[in-house]
């Protein structure tokens, strides 16, 4: 549906328009890829609803051959979209995790959060949460969802996002490791391309600036897209926003960290400082750090087959295979 009247009120170019009428008109990531059993592409794929008061849902992806004396990682990926875009049903994380399950031998549930500006965050933090706890309710055999009660090894959990799911993954780990999961531990996070708010107040940034009509900050060090997806933030030193400004951050719930950056990435550098800031956190696990030359932002869900794309899918493999 097109708005022939109202006026933009919010441009995320080129993938997001708002309307001053409340149209929301998104370009990327609304197509839906049917789930599969048993699919050619060697990993079959299901459904789930989690939490029917809210909407939260997920898809579940299992390699077709399962061993069923062996029990594989599990991973809880987090799409990104700058909170708004997207889902784990569209082609690009669709296809993406299907590679990723099928490379590294793992089950996968990738988590369809709501998204802003219909439902401002924090909702996409509450929905990630809620869906991470359905999901290591599992454990022990427990649960009612048999590709986790029956092939999922809850000593081997992962979290993993990029970009805005990046940030998620970061924040559901800190949650964890102060409030717990139940007595399931979480191994790593992988952070890919992830969002996080700028180095210092006075950094300009690269991105952003005008993604709001036009209009200049109206908080120092602080994009207008998070603004706009998270209107009570409380600015840059939103812990959620800004990892540095979290003083639970030592308490990360996990042993080991891999955060990936691309040279050509307006975030790049964002990632860099998640990385020193933890590093000097006093957290007690293992940081590495991944750096793609002569890439931009999310290349590898855009050009999956590219060698600096398979050379990255072999990292975070190698990540989460790694004993």
């Amino acid at each position: 549906m097109d708005s022939t009247t109202a006026e933009v009120a919010y441009y995320f170019a080129p993938f997001l328009r708002v309307y001053t009428d409340g149209l929301v008109e998104r370009l990327l990531g609304t197509d839906v890829v049917p789930p599969a059993m048993n699919s050619e592409t060697g990993v079959s794929t299901k459904d789930v609803v989690i939490a029917p008061e809210t909407g939260v849902s997920a898809r579940l992806f299992k390699p077709n051959s399962v061993n069923p004396e062996k029990r594989l990682p599990l991973l809880v990926y987090f799409h990104g979209g700058g909170f708004s875009l997207c889902s784990p049903y569209c082609s690009i994380y669709h296809n993406y995790l299907t590679s990723l399950v099928l490379e590294a031998d793992i089950i996968a549930v990738s988590v369809a959060y709501r998204l802003a500006p219909e439902n401002p965050v924090p909702a996409a933090y509450e929905d990630s949460w809620a869906a991470l706890q359905w999901v290591v309710s599992h454990c022990n055999g427990q649960g009612s969802e048999p590709w986790l009660k029956d092939h999922a090894d809850f000593q081997r959990v992962f979290l993993a996002g990029d970009s805005a799911g990046g940030n998620i993954s970061h924040n559901l780990a800190v949650q964890a490791g102060v409030e717990g999961l139940g007595g399931v531990k979480l191994q790593g996070i992988c952070v890919v391309h992830p969002y996080f708010g700028r180095k210092s107040e006075d950094d300009v940034g690269k991105v952003d600036d005008n993604a709001s009509g036009g209009r200049p900050d109206v908080r120092p060090g602080v994009d207008n897209r998070w603004l706009y997806v998270c209107p009570t933030t409380s600015g840059f030193n939103d812990p959620r926003y800004n990892p540095a400004a979290d003083e639970r951050l030592w308490r990360l719930g996990c042993s080991k960290v891999l955060v990936c950056v691309a040279e050509k990435d307006a975030l790049r550098e964002r990632g860099w400082f998640y990385y020193e800031t933890l590093g000097k956190s006093g957290w007690s696990g293992e940081v590495e750090i991944m750096e793609t030359e002569g890439e931009g932002h999310v290349f590898h869900l855009f050009k999956p087959s590219c060698e600096r794309a398979v050379t990255l899918m072999k990292r975070i493999v190698s990540f989460i295979n790694h004993e």
